[in-house]
């Protein structure tokens, strides 16, 4: 992937921490503040459900987002990064399935049908598609890893496949903002309540994080180094 001429990637890493602890914030706020909190277990299913978008941002978009960064935001060795990266990638995909079977039990236990909408269609491929990158990273690039020439080949495509998922990812993130704003509308949420705008500002500090994440990922670490992610 070509670096950003003049642009060095770890000033965005530091913006995207922060719009990461604000997303984290404002999920937790939404559902715990408003929508009545989490359980894991529950007579009132919706509180099931609030696990799904908590996991989900916290768990999938910004420990993704940290996975991806790790090789700009933390400090160390090339080896003591892949294990980073991989780790937080790990984290990200456990926590995102587990968000995913939050979803369905609380489908399940409330009589709703699964898998009818495009959010939970472009959900669950998102998930087997990270599932694949992050199999594929740890076999080639860390166990038992391929041979110098072919990781030097696959590695633009595993930078681009992790990055079309992670953008994939993101748009899924704010389908499932709009989806869960649109219903709460329709059955009498105040459009113009604080909700509703907590909701929106969620998203739009989503889709920021995702931008400065994607930037920090394609510029150089230095002024002098025009390649991206050359650490792996």
């Amino acid at each position: 992937m070509g670096g950003l001429v003049g642009v060095r990637a770890r000033p965005f890493t530091y913006v995207s921490h922060v719009l990461a602890v604000a997303a984290a914030v404002m999920v937790l706020v939404w559902n715990i503040h408003f929508r009545g909190g989490l359980a894991f277990e529950s007579t009132n299913k919706n509180l099931i459900f609030n696990v799904h978008p908590v996991l989900m941002t916290i768990g999938f978009i910004i420990m993704g987002s940290e996975a991806i960064m790790s090789y700009r935001a933390f400090p160390g060795s090339r080896e003591v990064n892949k294990i980073v990266h991989l780790t937080l990638h790990a984290v990200a995909l456990v926590l995102g399935a587990l968000g995913i079977y939050f979803a369905f039990k609380n489908h399940n236990e409330s009589g709703i049908a699964n898998l009818y909408s495009l959010h939970s269609w472009v959900g669950l491929g998102t998930i087997c598609l990270y599932g694949i990158q992050w199999v594929f990273g740890f076999v080639i690039f860390f166990f038992p890893g391929a041979a110098p020439n072919l990781k030097r080949g696959a590695l633009p495509w595993h930078v681009f496949f992790g990055l079309f998922v992670y953008i994939l990812a993101l748009a899924n993130a704010e389908l499932g903002f709009l989806e869960k704003i649109t219903f709460l509308q329709s059955t009498g949420l105040p459009k113009y309540g604080p909700e509703s705008f907590l909701v929106n500002f969620t998203a739009l500090v989503v889709i920021l994080l995702g931008v400065f994440v994607l930037i920090s990922a394609i510029a150089p670490a230095h002024i002098e180094d025009p390649h991206s992610y050359s650490a792996i």
